[in-house]
């Protein structure tokens, strides 16, 4: 009864430790959008999954520009010791931190894009992992190239959505014609039917009265 006892209290916290890792998010890694609208806001997705040993680790993120038509690469966004920070750039005041807290997602959002802001941007990620007996370095690198347009051009699955929409649209208007024009021809000959069966109920009702004289005594 003893032993009984003692594994089933090892047995419910290894069940419980098993449900909660199975119910932590999971990281997944999703390329950036490349196309931009001027005078809307761009997201620029950089996610950077740590695994699960990676349980405590400095991080700085930095964000980098370069022009599409050459040019130096400059430094436009930092995020160092739990600190963003913009730096001296033509986009600066138009930069605005979009980071998970866990730091896995370290995203920016241009707002109020121009038609100077395409170009190449560079996330870069640096993790100091520590470890009981050891410190390790993990660098991650994202490549964005960004083009910026006057109008929202339309994607090709979008139109081809819309496309389909229209037809199936198209497609359940004739067949609710096709139902409502059937159920009023069914109506209509269940009218006929019951007038010619109220006629012949009535015509053999009157010819029964007629053959049913009472005879007169003399």
């Amino acid at each position: 009864m003893g032993i009984a006892r003692r594994n089933l209290s090892w047995t419910q916290p290894g069940m419980l430790l098993l449900m909660v890792g199975l119910c932590m998010p999971v990281c997944v890694e999703v390329p950036s959008g490349t196309e931009a609208v001027q005078g809307r806001n761009m997201t620029l997705a950089c996610i950077s999954c740590m695994k699960r040993e990676e349980v405590y680790a400095i991080t700085t993120v930095k964000w980098f520009y370069k022009p599409p038509f050459g040019g130096d690469e400059s430094l436009i966004y930092e995020y160092s010791a739990g600190q963003p920070k913009e730096q001296k750039s033509s986009m600066e005041g138009r930069l605005v931190w979009n980071g998970s807290r866990d730091l896995q997602d370290v995203s920016i959002t241009i707002i109020n894009v121009t038609m100077n802001d395409s170009g190449i941007y560079t996330c870069n990620v640096t993790r100091i992992l520590h470890f009981e007996a050891h410190n390790h370095l993990v660098e991650n690198e994202i490549r964005i190239s960004l083009t910026v347009t006057k109008e929202a051009s339309d994607d090709f699955t979008s139109v081809l959505s819309e496309i389909m929409m229209y037809i199936l649209l198209a497609f359940l208007t004739l067949w609710l014609l096709v139902e409502i024009v059937y159920c009023y021809r069914k109506i209509s000959k269940a009218e006929d039917v019951t007038q010619e069966s109220v006629s012949d109920y009535l015509a053999i009702a009157s010819e029964n009265k007629e053959n049913c004289s009472v005879p007169v005594e003399e």
